[in-house]
């Protein structure tokens, strides 16, 4: 079986903390590091209550000092909302302190409303039309192959894969251009990940970094001893993916028994359409859907997405997803 990751929303439950979130998150890493698993990535969200990875180089710096082996990473930075200049600085300490262990995902999706605009004295917009020339700025900032009038210390030299990360076409042809691994956000939205996989492979240009492609699928994963169990602590994932996509977010729910058949059909549509790129069940389940998957798809690694309420279900069911898989 090919390699298996971690993708962590750090999510905030309803009656939690964001101490608390993070403490969960170190644990979560460790329990990935002990059952094997190659990465664990943490995605930058701003200005939602449920997840507390906004300032995603500073929770890493906290994920590492709580590891040892296991990859560390962002999946990923929005690089609109940053220059690259100030990424660089944060990834380069970041790869002095944990070294041969950072990974920098990049995405080009800003995800800002008007107000969050302004919080960050961007023009997201146009900030994401220049998307192309950052990744190139920022890769030189680390590699100096490009005559740059300011040295990035720390950064300058430093060990960082770096990834593209996408949901449509466009990231698939700019990781191919660039000769960048790439990952794609299957898990929420999975309809063009066939054609953008194609992409990828097909125009790919090898670099210093990488001579052939390598391509990342994310995938929901829960896994429980059984799959009516399963099925229930999934609940707390499912009505935080409802809410959000009804404009109603909020903190991480607890499980509802029933949850998907109390659902109106145009939600159940909604959670059937992402379930193309789910695995919830019993260890079988979940071994018979992630192996049809990696065979659709052929990519080269998996990254787990899927929170709990409970963390020990998510940490039980990262055990039972490696054992099912024999990786």
């Amino acid at each position: 079986m090919i390699p298996l990751s971690i993708l962590d929303l750090v999510p905030v439950r309803e009656g939690g903390t964001l101490s608390e979130a993070y403490a969960t998150a170190a644990s979560l890493a460790q329990a990935a590091e002990r059952c094997g698993y190659a990465r664990y990535w943490v995605a930058e969200h701003h200005a939602m209550e449920g997840i507390a990875g906004a300032a995603a180089s500073v929770v890493l710096a906290y994920i590492g000092n709580a590891t040892s082996t296991i990859r560390i990473g962002s999946g990923g930075i929005m690089l609109p909302n940053h220059n690259p200049f100030v990424i660089a600085e944060q990834f380069g300490t970041l790869a002095a302190l944990f070294p041969g262990r950072v990974d920098l995902g990049l995405g080009r999706a800003p995800g800002a409303g008007p107000e969050l605009q302004r919080a960050l004295r961007k023009n997201l917009n146009q900030a994401a039309e220049y998307f192309p020339q950052d990744v190139t700025e920022l890769r030189a900032l680390f590699t100096g192959d490009m005559d740059l009038p300011v040295t990035a210390t720390p950064g300058r030299g430093a060990d960082v894969e770096m990834w593209m990360l996408g949901s449509s076409l466009f990231g698939a042809q700019l990781a191919a251009k660039l000769g960048m691994p790439y990952a794609f956000a299957s898990h929420f939205a999975p309809d063009h990940l066939d054609a953008a996989l194609e992409i990828y492979r097909r125009d790919f240009q090898p670099s210093e970094a990488f001579g052939k492609p390598h391509a990342m699928a994310a995938m929901t994963v829960i896994a429980a001893d059984t799959d009516e169990q399963a099925e229930l602590i999934a609940t707390s994932q499912l009505q935080a993916f409802v809410r959000l996509r009804t404009g109603s977010p909020g903190k991480l729910p607890p499980p509802i028994e029933g949850y998907r058949a109390s659902l109106p059909a145009q939600a159940q549509a909604m959670l059937a359409h992402i379930g193309q790129a789910s695995a919830i069940g019993s260890p079988a389940a979940v071994k018979t859907s992630v192996e049809a998957f990696v065979e659709r798809t052929r990519a080269d690694e998996i990254i787990i997405a899927g929170s709990t309420f409970d963390p020990e279900d998510r940490i039980r069911s990262l055990e039972l997803t490696m054992d099912a898989l024999g990786c």
